[in-house]
């Protein structure tokens, strides 16, 4: 599971955690029963604290996206349903847009401006 942070995105480290194991489930590049690493060995892989990993992996499980088992390891939770996933999709889509528009923000666009670039873009499609 490769992951990437960025230190200077004013995403909080642990949302950009999720939203990513999120959007490997969504496509399909972690399968119900893949085993996730350690939070440990996730937050020294990334060089980000422990408990910011932690709170990552507590808002997946409450979202039913992954499962802890106790003494064994966390793991991609079982095949969702078409409503699940359909969820799942829609959350990473919202997460992408999220990000670009506050990046947007970030440098100093309007939110007129960002929604005529965003009408322009769509256009195009």
């Amino acid at each position: 599971m490769r992951l990437q942070i960025d230190p200077e995105s004013p995403v909080p480290i642990y949302v950009q955690i999720e939203e990513q194991v999120r959007a490997l489930v969504a496509a399909g590049q972690l399968r119900p029963g893949d085993q996730l690493p350690t939070i440990r060995q996730l937050a020294v892989d990334l060089g980000v604290n422990y408990n910011t990993v932690a709170r990552a992996y507590l808002e997946l499980e409450r979202a039913g996206v992954i499962t802890t088992q106790r003494g064994r390891g966390t793991f991609v939770a079982g095949i969702p349903d078409e409503a699940r996933q359909a969820q799942l999709r829609a959350e990473k889509l919202r997460a992408i847009l999220r990000a670009a528009i506050d990046e947007a923000l970030h440098l100093g666009y309007n939110r007129d401006e960002i929604a005529a670039a965003f009408r322009e873009e769509i256009g195009r499609g």
